[in-house]
């Protein structure tokens, strides 16, 4: 049995089979790896001791290869494991990613038939490495787990290739102003570390302040190989509310006080996904904005129902509009989100004094007042006689029509109340050349404006941030 840990009681003959037979490929596996490793030759092991002592015997870690000759170029390889989670509020960004170096050490030379030395992480400490540092990186974790995740290959003619897996929470200042339908492009940049000096103080005090240096371009020079960016498979990548676009690598020239540093930039182009945003945010505020307009179909004399309504939907706009901003930085400027919610939160305020506007001006048309009575015949308008019980929104009013309301509008002069005091005054010819809106039919005409213009709004909205 090559599984005796396996416990086979009550387990079918199928099971036990299959288990045994995958137990005996991987002791097979397992079997093949250590005969071959016994039998490498002695000479060859023998022969590796033999040049790493000799390498090493008169080495100087400290010092550069080439130092006072020429510069020396580093080669960079970056593979990227995985990028996320990017955080909007910090403004950052985690990427995992396999950085390769390459330069070559004419000190590390050697004549064997061994061509390639291929060495763990113990061997790192002891020849000089470039000092490259991450320029935008917060925190940076090199992984140690089950043993420092490093390679280190050496070459005979002195190439050699120094590996290391990071994980880089590295800045990323996300420009906001599209928010949630922006696009980014977060960078990874790294160079030799930089020393530069500077001196503060008054006439009887200085003080120095010294910033780490590196070598500048006439020592050491970075550059990109070809294919030198790539990454693995997405499916793993915790981009979650972003879609990765695409990266570009770039090289520049900084100029400091120190001299002139090569600087590489890695770009990792990210646009946004809006369906969160569309779930949490733009659909609730779309249907608060449509449930404020079920007030125009009301009946104007439904005071609480109205009321009620209106000021339901402004307290949820406004809890909509503070649960936007959670997810967001608390930048000076005004996003594409904080547009569209301030906007719909506008149109549920305009709804709720849509309809404050209606009960004021239905109540003052109940009472038309006209100075200087003048009386006349009534059979002119065959109108009611003075004191009058008319119905008016389902209510019961005492109200004294004039005479002279009747001459005022026959004169061709408007009531001092807004309203007409007749329904016959509303078709006169001294009507004519002006335009007449009566306030009365106020929900009639918030039953097409609201809808006209938010549609307007919705189309200007997302065709100037989507297409343009």
């Amino acid at each position: 049995d090559h599984s005796p840990c396996v416990q086979t009681a009550g387990a079918s003959q199928y099971e036990i089979k299959l288990i045994n037979s995958l137990t005996v490929e991987y002791d097979e596996d397992y079997e093949d790896v250590t005969v071959n490793q016994m039998l490498a030759p002695k000479s060859q092991e023998t022969d590796a001791t033999e040049i790493l002592n000799n390498l090493l015997k008169e080495y100087d870690k400290k010092l550069r290869p080439d130092i006072g000759v020429k510069p020396t170029v580093i080669d960079v390889d970056i593979f990227v494991n995985s990028i996320g989670p990017v955080s909007s509020i910090n403004m950052e960004y985690q990427i995992d990613i396999i950085f390769a170096q390459t330069w070559t050490d004419s000190r590390l030379r050697y004549n064997s038939t061994m061509k390639i030395l291929t060495l763990n992480s113990n061997m790192v400490g002891l020849i000089w490495l470039p000092d490259t540092i991450f320029r935008n990186s917060k925190t940076a974790d090199s992984h140690w787990i089950t043993m420092p995740n490093q390679l280190l290959r050496i070459w005979n003619d002195g190439k050699i290739l120094y590996t290391l897996r990071l994980t880089i929470n590295a800045e990323c200042q996300l420009q906001l102003h599209n928010f949630p339908m922006d696009e980014h492009s977060c960078p990874l940049i790294f160079s030799s570390c930089e020393y530069t000096f500077h001196t503060t103080g008054h006439t009887h005090t200085h003080m120095l302040s010294v910033i780490a240096d590196g070598y500048p371009r006439d020592e050491m020079i970075y550059k990109w190989r070809k294919n030198s960016v790539e990454a693995a498979d997405q499916k793993s990548w915790r981009l979650y509310q972003f879609d990765f676009m695409g990266l570009r690598n770039t090289t520049d020239i900084i100029k400091t006080t120190a001299g002139d540093y090569v600087v590489m930039t890695v770009y990792f182009d990210l646009s946004r996904r809006m369906g969160y945003f569309t779930i949490q945010t733009y659909i609730p505020c779309i249907l608060t904005v449509v449930l404020s307009w079920v007030s125009f179909w009301i009946k104007k004399d439904a005071t609480p129902a109205r009321t009620a309504l209106g000021i339901t939907t402004v307290l949820t706009m406004t809890t909509l509009s503070t649960v936007a901003r959670t997810s967001l930085p608390r930048v000076s400027y005004v996003t594409a989100m904080d547009l569209f919610v301030t906007v719909c939160f506008l149109f549920v305020f305009a709804a709720l004094m849509e309809y404050a506007t209606l009960n004021y001006y239905s109540y003052s048309s109940r009472r038309p007042s006209c100075i200087e009575p003048k009386r006349s015949n009534y059979s002119v308008l065959d109108v009611r006689p003075p004191h009058t019980v008319i119905a008016l929104n389902n209510s019961m009013y005492w109200q004294d029509f004039e005479d002279a309301c009747v001459y005022e509008c026959l004169d061709g002069k408007d009531c001092q109340s807004f309203f007409c005091c007749f329904e016959e005054c509303k078709e006169g010819a001294w009507r004519k050349g002006r335009v007449h809106i009566d306030l009365l039919e106020l929900d009639a005409y918030s039953r097409v404006f609201f809808p006209t213009s938010f549609l307007l709004f919705n189309v200007v909205y997302w065709v100037g941030y989507l297409y343009l």
